[in-house]
């Protein structure tokens, strides 16, 4: 056992004691837990951006305890019994599925080749999938959303109107930020809600890659 080995097993040893010791924790279940996973998230997001090196590590260390939260829960519930164990082999199954050109035989040497046959392994693993839009959470921020559902509305032919006049002279995101923010605090002014607006834009978007999705029955 290595050295990173032990220190893994005794933090998931430490995640065991807490739920058999801390009565607060018994108290946890998946569902009452998403909220400190979306704040932990969030907080790393805030490290990477901003932070130092130590900030980063101890947000990651944070989302790492609700990845072993999660897991201890599931190994003392009916019906699901896996623990954090069973997460690490799942991930490092579907890793190196979707890596076949560091595991298998194919060859990657550029970045679109690696998006290639990591779309292809993807495609293999949710055949069961109906929609382009499967797998998308609905609950992502409205940016991140629209962002997503546009990727996969040009699989299916549906363009989206790139609106180019209003990005005129815009070449870097620093740049983006402030042209973004301007739209936000125009829509305030005019009291309408941005993030719900987009949300809607998104959806009026959903249905046009469904409707084209029947058409291409």
């Amino acid at each position: 056992m290595t050295s990173a080995q032990s220190r893994l097993d005794a933090f998931a040893d430490a995640m065991a004691s807490v739920l058999d010791k801390c009565v607060w924790s018994q108290t946890m279940t998946h569902e009452t837990l998403v909220p400190y996973l979306i704040e932990e998230t969030y907080e790393l997001v805030d490290a990477i951006e901003a932070g130092t090196t130590e900030e980063i590590i101890e947000e990651l260390g944070d989302v790492l305890w609700q990845v072993a939260f999660h897991s201890e829960i599931a190994s003392r519930t009916a019906g699901e019994r896996f623990d954090i164990q069973d997460v690490a082999a799942h991930v490092t199954e579907k890793m190196v599925r979707r890596h076949p050109h560091v595991f298998g035989d194919e060859v990657a040497e550029t970045p679109e080749e690696v998006l290639r046959l990591w779309t292809a392994a993807k495609a293999a693993e949710k055949r069961q999938r109906d929609s382009v839009l499967d797998g998308i959470p609905q609950g992502m921020p409205a940016l991140a959303l629209a962002d997503k559902v546009i990727g996969r509305a040009a699989r299916v032919g549906v363009e989206v109107d790139a609106t180019a006049g209003a990005m005129a002279g815009i070449d870097d995101e620093s740049e983006l930020g402030a042209l973004l923010l301007g739209i936000v605090a125009a829509a305030r002014d005019r009291g309408l809600d941005a993030e719900r607006a987009l949300r809607l834009g998104v959806r009026s978007l959903q249905d046009d890659i469904r409707a084209a999705e029947l058409d291409s029955l």
